[in-house]
Formats: structure tokens, sequence, C-alpha cells
């Protein structure tokens, strides 16, 4: 393999990697947030300490996920400078503002206030310690939205010039403003809600089975886990909705490679299946449900949508001959992947308040043993989802901008990415593995006294 294809493996092994966590960051903040508003705000004084025990347990586990999503996020930005200088050649003058600006506003605030709440336990009033942990929670979504402000530049520019061959920005309101920015982040936010919600509800499912001292304190989780893991998993599919229908406009080949549609049509079928021939360009075989495309894009039961042959000879006329068909396979059924992971959860998630709701639940030992070995089926979801956004813009880094064989640091050799792939790979291998030890040890381990005191 040469060192284009190289590259693209290790920033996809190190990207995955750190989004692993990245979700559990965004919603596992807030949700502590709201644990300890409700510790600060109740005039129960049982249920104050059960709040209070939640509290310093969750926010451990959230402490966990946090240091190796740091370690594994700062290694991605020496990736720009080693393996893709073409790229930062190109894009530094619009990259680097909102990456700059993750640094100096949502990472500082997040880090301080960080160590204020780890610290601050004792020497912090009720109130004021809360509020240190809303600003790390509003911190690390701030994060998130910077971050994405510089990838949906890539995924649809707006805001800049072309000027000696270099992306320039123009507007930095349209930058931060790009529709597929808020609905990047707004899909992301949620999915960090569901991710954090699944785990809350493993880890109490996982607790109220082995009889835990603070057995009722983790059904009261549990019920609060269970709402709040709804309410994103509703958020997450209408933002993906309304992110569908946006990406109409915005990358019509994507949304078409996610059907395997290779044909214009209207009404456009949804493929629940396909034998996909990209030799042909065709699908060989499948079984479509007539209209649904076109009422996942437009509301209503017909509507055009436009197929990859037509979308392939627009782009060649207008960016010059090649092809600009992405991996169809890999986008159809990561597509399927995503919608079934996050059907799953809801099916779960709905039966386990209901059997809450009728005081069943602590009966149905086989439900609550089965939810842990769920837990991947959030970053199942996230993963492929990503895969989605990000395989289905090549052959662009930048749309209709820079290609991804462009943008390759032009004196890389393949035999320095494969050095650095493996030492990367192996290095974020033992990491993984440490912090699931220490997350499983914590989890099984420790024993919330009754009292409310975290041991």
């Amino acid at each position: 393999m040469d060192a284009l294809i190289l590259s693209r493996w290790q920033f996809a092994i190190t990207t995955t990697y750190h989004f692993l966590f990245v979700p559990l960051t965004l919603g596992l903040s807030i949700f502590v947030a709201l644990l300890e508003t409700c510790y600060v705000t109740t005039k129960h004084e049982a249920w104050k300490k059960a709040c209070l025990q939640l509290v310093k347990f969750f926010g451990t586990l959230f402490l966990i996920n946090f240091a190796l999503g740091v370690v594994t996020g700062i290694v991605q930005e020496f990736h720009f400078g080693m393996n893709w200088s073409e790229y930062s050649r190109f894009m530094g003058d619009i990259f680097g503002a909102p990456l700059a600006l993750e640094a100096l506003t949502a990472f500082f605030l997040e880090s301080t206030f960080l160590g204020i709440w780890i610290f601050g336990w004792d020497r912090l009033s009720p109130k004021l310690h809360c509020a240190c942990i809303w600003i790390v929670a509003f911190a690390s979504n701030l994060s998130a939205f910077w971050i994405l402000v510089a990838n949906s530049f890539m995924q649809h520019p707006a805001g800049f010039i072309l000027n000696h061959g270099r992306a320039e920005m123009t507007d930095f309101f349209a930058l931060i403003g790009n529709p597929y920015a808020i609905g990047e982040f707004t899909h992301t936010f949620f999915s960090g809600i569901v991710t954090s919600g699944f785990l809350i509800l493993a880890v109490c499912a996982y607790k109220i089975v082995k009889k835990s001292p603070a057995h009722s304190a983790f059904i009261q989780c549990m019920k609060a886990g269970v709402l709040y893991t709804f309410i994103g998993l509703l958020a997450v599919m209408g933002t993906g909705h309304l992110h569908a229908q946006y990406l109409a406009q915005a990358q019509p080949m994507k949304l078409s490679s996610m059907e395997a549609l290779w044909e214009t049509a209207d009404p456009a079928p949804f493929a629940i299946v396909a034998d996909i021939n990209t030799e042909k360009k065709q699908n060989d075989m499948e079984i479509a449900v007539p209209g649904v495309f076109s009422f996942m894009l437009y509301n209503k039961p017909f509507g055009e949508v436009k197929g990859i042959n037509e979308l392939q000879k627009a782009s060649s006329e207008q960016y010059g001959p090649g092809s600009y068909i992405p991996d169809v396979k890999g986008l159809f059924w990561s597509f399927r992947i995503m919608i079934a992971a996050g059907g799953a959860m809801l099916l779960l998630v709905l039966l386990t308040g209901f059997l809450l709701w009728k005081e069943k639940l602590v009966r149905c030992k086989l439900l609550l043993r089965i939810f842990p070995l769920l837990l991947p089926l959030p970053f199942i979801a996230n993963s492929v989802g990503w895969y989605i956004a990000e395989a289905g813009r090549q052959p662009w880094i930048v749309v209709g901008l820079q290609k991804t064989a462009e943008a390759v640091s032009p004196n890389l050799s393949a035999g320095e990415v494969w050095l650095t792939l493996i030492g990367f790979t192996v290095i974020y291998l033992l990491l993984a593995i440490a912090a699931l030890y220490i997350a499983f040890r914590f989890i099984r381990k420790t024993l919330a006294a009754e009292e409310g005191r975290v041991n």
C-alpha cells in the first residue's frame, strides 16, 4: 500500500479510537450535572444522599473517559502536519480558526473547571460546586461544536475565497453558521446523550442484578436514565432526518450512495437489502419499499432523487474526468446498521420504561443481565455514522475544492507511515484496554454505602 492509503488508515484508526470516548464525554457531563443539581436542590434527605452517591459514582466514570478522550484526541492534530501537509497548506487559514477557538475557549474552560470540580468538594459551596460541572458540560459540547465547524467546511465549504491555491476565510459567521455544521453538531450532541444514557442503563442494570447496597438508588437512576436516553433517541432521529434532507442539497452523491440508488427515480424507493454491483453500477437484486426514500427527503411519497450515475456524469463535467462515486456498499450497509442499532436501543428503552412503570423490572433478571452485553450498540451506531459522513465525501477531502489524493504530504514514504501506524494502533489499543479495565473494575468493586458515600 502507498503512503496515501496508509495515511487514511492511520487517521481512521486514531479517529475511531478517539470517538469511542467523545460521545460519553458530551452526554455524561450533562447527566452528572443534572444529578448534582438534584443533589443541591432536593429537600428530601434520603434522596439527597443518594444523589451525592450517584454524582460521585458516575463522575468517576466521566473522569476516566475524559482522560482517555484527551489523550487520544491530541495525537490527531499531529497528523495534519505529518501526513496531510498539503491539506494544511490549502486549508490552514480556515481550519486553524475553529481549532484555535476550541483550545482557547472550550478546552480551557473544560480543563480548568473540571480541576476545580474534582478538588472543590470540601472547599466550595454546593451551588458553586454544581455550577463548575455545568461549565464543564457546556465547554465539552462547545469543544465538539468548534471541531465540527472545521469538519463541516470539509463537507460543505462556506465563507471563503480561493487565493493563490489556498482557501481563505472571508466570512467567519458564514463558517460557524454553516447549515451542515448545525446539522452535524445537533446530531452529534444528541448521539452523546444516547451513548451516555445507554451506559447509565447498563451500569444500573448490572448494579441491580448484583444487589448493590444502593439498590434503590440505582433503580431511581435507571428511571432517570430511561427518560434521558429516550429523549436523546427521539432527538437523534429528528436531527438525522433533517440532516438527511439537507444532504439532498449539499451532498446528493453521498445520499444516493447510502441508498445505492443508481438511477434517478421519482418516487424513489428505500432498499431494505440489496445485492450491489459496483462494476456494472446497478443492483442485481433488491428488496425495496416504494416511495419511502422520497418521503424521507420531502415529507411526501413522491419527489425526484438523482441517481449515482447521473451525479457521476455531472461531476465529471464539472470537475474533470475521474470517479466521484464513494464506497457505495460500505455506505449502504453502514446506514442500515445505524438504523438497526438505533431501533434496537429504542425498543429496549421503551421496554425498560414500561417495566419500571409497572414496577416489574427487578423481576426481569434476563433483561437486566442482557443490558450490559448490549452496551456496544451506541458505539457501533456512532462509528458507522461517522463512516457515512467521512467516506461519503470521497474522493474529496474538501468537497469540490481538494481531493484526498492531493492532500497527502509529498515527501511521506509508505515505510514511515507503516511505522507510525503500527505504533499508534498498539498504543491506542493498550490505552483502550487499560481504560476499560479501570472502568469495569470500578463499576464491579465500588460499593455504594447506604449513607450516601462512594467507597
